[in-house]
């Protein structure tokens, strides 16, 4: 194991608390498409954030203020409780994984079945053009899960992938494995991602922490994204776009890139003010709603937007070059 895992793995476990007996927390497993799940335990945990303004533009200083103004969805601080164990995917789902999915189901993505394609980074894009000023090219049919705009191997995180398409990839995987796959709940990604921290990352409060345990926007990326220089982290991690899936340092869990690489849709239905009235057992979200939520941050994500609290979200169509999931698997007894 490299150095900068065990540190902070070591670091992580120091803080975790006790959460279950082995008895209650299922092995570990690896699927049909090799895709390897960590077993999590139930247990308990503070969800949301309920930082000042005044701390958090100390911990970021090169940010305006207005966005510390603007959390409103993190707080109150809830206590949940997650009754039961389950599976999580170890990493992201990635291209390989994706790939496999699609040639054996037949399934069409979104990106590719409607003929308007995904979105896309191109270093040639005039962003006088881009309603974003930047240079993520909008939807085009050039753009895909196959294409984003920049080199993937099979091992890096897919992207440009839809919540409905993640959702498809579950009841593809239930079926043939007679278990229940699923995207996870808001609660249950955050209570995975923080392994029993309670801090703004798994790796500590401090942005710089993240150089170890995330592919986050850095001074690898920011040659590309001149005008956002000023956001990213001093550090280098090696990595401008995604990085291949188990390239940073894991949480207590075993989990990889919860922070970075590449945001997750979460199954939950968004909704500014439901922490306020969120039970405090296995919260499942709103039951309707017009927007998922994403999780976690991407390569491309200022380092205040992958805290492990931190929400955000898409319509259930969107496909974007920063976009991707991780699924879980349930624990017990199969479905058929």
């Amino acid at each position: 194991m490299p150095a900068r895992t065990t540190v902070l793995l070591l670091a992580s476990l120091m803080t975790l608390p006790v959460l279950a007996t082995a008895s209650d927390t299922p092995a570990a497993f690896e699927n049909l498409l090799g895709m390897k799940f960590v077993p999590i335990p139930p247990g308990e945990f503070m969800m949301g954030s309920d930082e000042s303004p005044e701390a958090l533009a100390t911990a970021y200083p090169q940010y305006e203020r207005k966005r510390f103004l603007d959390l409103g969805d993190e707080a109150p601080v809830h206590r949940v409780r997650i009754t039961h164990a389950f599976h999580l995917g170890q990493h992201e789902v990635t291209v390989g994984q994706f790939r496999r999915f699609l040639d054996a189901s037949g399934h069409r993505p979104e990106s590719e079945a409607d003929g308007t394609g995904g979105y896309g980074y191109n270093r040639d894009y005039d962003p006088a053009s881009s309603a974003r000023g930047d240079a993520f090219e909008g939807r085009h049919p050039r753009y895909s899960w196959r294409n984003p705009g920049f080199p993937q191997g099979d091992d890096h995180p897919v992207v440009n992938v839809s919540w409905n398409d993640a959702v498809a990839m579950a009841k593809w995987l239930s079926e043939k494995e007679g278990v229940t796959y699923r995207l996870p709940t808001e609660a249950e990604w955050e209570y995975a991602a923080r392994a029993g921290s309670r801090t703004r990352y798994h790796s500590g409060d401090d942005p710089q922490s993240l150089s170890m345990a995330a592919n986050v926007f850095d001074a690898d990326a920011q040659a590309d994204w001149v005008r956002w220089s000023k956001f990213a982290l001093a550090s280098r991690d090696g990595f401008a776009f995604t990085a291949p899936v188990g390239s940073f340092a894991p949480n207590a869990f075993g989990l990889h890139d919860m922070h970075g690489n590449a945001w997750e849709w979460c199954a939950d239905w968004h909704d500014d003010a439901y922490y306020a009235q969120s039970p405090r057992d296995d919260p499942q979200g709103p039951s309707t709603g017009t927007v998922r939520v994403r999780r976690g941050g991407s390569w491309h994500t200022w380092a205040f937007y992958a805290r492990s609290s931190y929400r955000n979200w898409n319509a259930p169509d969107t496909r974007y070059t920063l976009v991707g999931f991780r699924l879980v698997r349930e624990a017990g007894v199969k479905t058929r």
